[in-house]
């Protein structure tokens, strides 16, 4: 079950499960921006991007330093832009972001690159600070930095804030290509587009939730399991089967994936007639789930 989004859990969880995965996205983030991106020069874009430039042009400051500063320009860019009302939580993010880098840098000082597989390296830049704004944007935040300028953009201009977002991270590649050279610019190019696919797809892996189709002539069985095995709800309709002109009844139920393994189960062994169909879904909005 979403916890964060479950209406029986108490307030308290649900700040606890919020805090704890905000910031347990934000640190993974800045572990694949310490180790794997900063000594390797991934500039794929972002404050990161731009951070990793700015210490190689102003070698007395680390990627660190230099996020705390870009995230302090951006918050205060976002007071003037937004208001305070509108920054809600992205200023945490943008400097809790900025003291886990430097937390990890001050921890974990890399001047060379972990291994001397560059390919094998930008894969766990790519990934960990995917998988962090993942986990970030699935309790309903940001990680701050360039999201700022997004929400400036949206509310102030009719420009459409993909495309503007992709010319400052090109941009901020191609500057990486003129400082790295050519081949470091093609693994942060391949990185810009590879965390794009990996966010998206992580996000719908962990929403990730199973519509189930059960046509039974023992509703009652099934609907009796659902509800006090499973702990779900289901929607029961009458049908009619085409062939055998036999009556039956129709249950629609959204369970897990654990859930859904379960109820096949359970039908092989009490009803081994029933039909059911599964199907994925990872956008789920209602009572139980998430908010309309």
């Amino acid at each position: 079950m979403d916890i964060l989004h479950s209406q029986a859990a108490p307030a308290w969880a649900k700040k606890a499960y919020f805090f704890g995965m905000l910031n347990a996205g934000l640190l993974l983030s800045a572990v694949g921006i310490a180790v794997f991106k900063t000594p390797n020069h991934f500039a794929f874009g972002g404050t990161s991007g731009l951070s990793i430039i700015l210490s190689t042009l102003f070698p007395r400051f680390n990627v660190g330093m230099f996020m705390w500063i870009v995230n302090a320009a951006l918050v205060a860019i976002g007071f003037v832009g937004l208001g305070p009302k509108a920054m809600g939580w992205t200023v945490y993010s943008s400097f809790a972001l900025s003291f886990y880098v430097s937390l990890c840098q001050a921890l974990f000082p890399m001047v060379r690159p972990l291994t001397n597989d560059t390919f094998l390296e930008m894969c766990f830049a790519v990934l960990l600070p995917a998988v962090g704004s993942a986990m970030v944007f699935d309790v309903g935040a940001s990680t701050g930095g360039t999201d700022i300028v997004a929400m400036i953009l949206a509310k102030h201009t009719s420009l459409e804030i993909g495309k503007a977002l992709m010319v400052s991270d090109a941009a901020i590649v191609a500057v990486a290509a003129y400082l790295y050279g050519p081949a470091t610019g093609l693994y942060c190019v391949l990185g810009l587009v590879a965390k794009a696919t990996v966010v998206d797809n992580v996000i719908e892996s962990m929403n990730l939730h199973k519509v189930c189709t059960v046509v039974t002539c023992e509703p009652e069985k099934v609907q009796e399991f659902i509800l006090n095995t499973l702990h779900r709800s289901a929607t029961i309709e009458d049908a009619r089967g085409a062939y055998t002109r036999r009556a039956e009844q129709v249950l629609v139920t959204v369970l897990t994936r654990h859930q859904a393994a379960q109820l096949r189960n359970f039908l092989r062994e009490n009803d081994p007639k029933a039909f059911i169909t599964i199907v994925n879904s990872s956008e789920i909005i209602g009572k139980g789930f998430r908010s309309v």
